[in-house]
């Protein structure tokens, strides 16, 4: 559903968690230049009778309902030009922003999954005909018509579970016009809204079927990549960023390097993912990109993503890029850890005890995580990686918007941003990881409009 007016009031709220503040980041994820008191009393407001104030689709006011009426009248908004909405002493959050997803692809990988429970190796699966390329054959293969039901079908459940913005990468093409299809299909569901679609170019993927026989395949895809599919890209000018998978046996640190700097000439944001499987050197990558002065001065490096196997010097790296203020958000993806069976965890505790901001985020893919909540991710960050529920949010709101380069704009509940706003069927913060699994979303606004109202 999606309607009604932009100019709300939201009433009856039992507790508002704003976010504010700016990138969460130290210990409590607390803020940078806030005491963890002050950024507490400025996260959540609480006691009951709470209200929120929308106007044009960005927010007005925010605070108990008494003190927001009196505002809008002293600056002349008659109450009855608002639609108003009750949220039956219901918690208010931020919409979620959905960092890190493969939203485009065709086929699904279950068989797979099965086999790796049975104590398959990922040789032994890919011999199977499984991985990665398996869904790029599927994809190449698919019409535009069924790659856009597969994705709005998703989107609507994650829309269903509180998520307002997404990011979606390419890279299950990898080549030239198949990327750019990925792209053009992402920016479509963007525009059909009511979800906010932020595309990620991923040509360097992985290695397609047609360069494997080559003695120097990596090289020369490399090469194609950055002669042939990131121009194309830029030319199209919808992809927002670039992202590497930077790992052992995927792309080198130094493979990654060449391409990055290449989009960032280009005029696209960095990101890439970086040691999921063992230390690859990304975190460190990562921090290097986000240097002050540099080959991509002014665009830094947005985030670093899976980090479940850094190195100790990754970690300092990011640090140092958090403490010089060009932080890097360790964009975390504990749904893909617990999937695969890994039982290894990114270091959430340290990264956030180092003063490096975390993100949360599906991974959302039809190989390793086939994950439509992040509330469930929530879950999963509190149990497996030791984050407290207030942290859990963070991650799923203003550090997540930061991490696509939208912070200014979305992630959380202060006037003059965009209206994306949760209305929850829990009281408290603390409950949204608590009921693992649970259907809690009552209704979504999008930019100030109703666009989900559960029965």
């Amino acid at each position: 559903m999606s309607g009604g007016s932009n100019d709300l009031l939201i009433e009856g709220v039992g507790a508002v968690a704003t976010l504010a503040g700016g990138l969460w980041r130290g210990p409590g994820q607390s803020g940078a230049t806030q005491s963890g008191a002050a950024q507490a009393n400025a996260a959540v407001l609480s006691g009951g009778g709470m209200s929120v104030a929308v106007w044009g689709g960005r927010i007005l006011a925010v605070g108990p309902q008494a003190d927001v009426q009196r505002q809008l009248e002293a600056e002349g908004h008659s109450l009855d030009a608002f639609e108003r909405l009750n949220a039956r002493g219901g918690l208010v959050t931020p919409g979620l922003v959905d960092a890190h997803t493969h939203l485009l692809f065709a086929g699904t990988r279950e068989a797979e999954w099965q086999m790796r429970a049975q104590g398959a190796g990922y040789l032994e699966i890919l011999a199977a005909g499984g991985g990665i390329l398996s869904t790029v054959a599927a994809t190449r293969a698919a019409s535009d018509g069924e790659l856009l039901e597969g994705g709005r079908a998703r989107l609507a459940q994650m829309l269903a579970n509180g998520t307002t913005t997404v990011e979606a990468k390419s890279g299950y093409a990898l080549d030239v016009a198949g990327e750019l299809r990925l792209l053009e299909l992402a920016d479509r569901l963007g525009r059909e809204g009511p979800m906010e679609v932020v595309p990620t170019f991923l040509g360097a993927h992985a290695v397609p079927a047609e360069y494997r026989d080559r003695p120097d395949a990596t090289a020369a895809y490399v090469a194609h990549v950055i002669g042939e599919q990131l121009p194309a890209v830029a030319r199209q000018g919808i992809a927002r960023s670039c992202d590497v998978f930077c790992e052992r046996g995927v792309f080198d640190a130094a493979q990654s390097r060449r391409i990055l700097l290449a989009a960032a000439e280009l005029g696209l944001a960095v990101r890439l993912h970086a040691d999921e499987l063992a230390p690859s050197g990304g975190a460190e990558l990562a921090g290097e990109l986000a240097a002050p002065t540099g080959p991509t001065a002014g665009r830094g490096c947005l985030s670093a993503d899976h980090l479940a196997a850094p190195s100790e010097e990754g970690v300092a790296a990011l640090a140092r890029a958090a403490d010089s203020g060009s932080a890097v958000v360790a964009t975390l993806l504990p749904a893909t850890s617990w999937f695969l069976g890994k039982h290894h965890f990114a270091p959430a505790r340290r990264f956030i005890d180092a003063g490096i901001p975390v993100a949360l985020a599906t991974d959302l893919n039809p190989g390793t995580s086939p994950a439509l909540s992040l509330p469930l991710v929530m879950s999963i960050g509190c149990l497996e990686m030791g984050m407290t529920p207030a942290e859990a949010l963070a991650a799923v709101t203003i550090n997540a918007a930061s991490a696509l380069g939208l912070g200014a704009e979305i992630g959380s509940i202060e006037p003059g941003k965009q209206a994306d706003l949760v209305i929850w069927a829990v009281p408290t913060v603390e409950q949204l990881p608590y009921w693992l699994g649970a259907s809690l979303v009552r209704t979504v606004v999008k930019r100030g409009r109703l666009v989900f109202e559960r029965g």
